[in-house]
């Protein structure tokens, strides 16, 4: 086999590879392309469903069948999602409730498990953080 023939396989050699390699990129390519349109649909579903439980938990004092005053509720969302005041309207305040709101099939979070136990138990307390009067105090000069 003389040199010309040498180059001549191994440039057959290296074209062939070369085609290998674009066939394979080319056929990975057309194999995301239809996973791609399936992996959209799926987060657009799942966004909905979010957005939809979002919406649904802001509007649910507005709802008949809710037990509170929309008037002495307060939209918290994360850990919970409301405190209700009862008795604010009344300017006697007289109970602190805690609500989570669930819609659909969705259950607690494991978050809001051991916060709903923690408040069970009676493990709450108030305190007041008074902010440190030469931060607020106007400066002079």
């Amino acid at each position: 086999m003389d040199s010309f023939e040498f180059l001549l396989s191994l440039a057959l050699l290296l074209l062939v590879g070369a085609l290998a390699f674009f066939l394979g990129q080319f056929l990975k390519n057309r194999q995301w392309e239809g996973k791609v349109e399936q992996i959209r649909a799926d987060a657009i579903k799942k966004s909905r469903a979010v957005l939809g439980g979002q919406f649904s938990e802001q509007l649910a004092p507005y709802l008949p069948d809710f037990p509170y005053s929309p008037t002495e509720v307060r939209f918290i969302g994360k850990p919970l999602d409301f405190i209700v005041f009862k008795g604010m309207d009344a300017k006697n305040i007289s109970e602190i409730i805690f609500v989570e709101v669930k819609s659909g099939k969705s259950s607690l979070s494991t978050h809001e498990r051991i916060l709903r136990d923690i408040i069970k138990a009676g493990k709450i307390k108030w305190e007041m953080y008074k902010i440190p009067e030469d931060i607020t105090k106007k400066k002079e000069g």
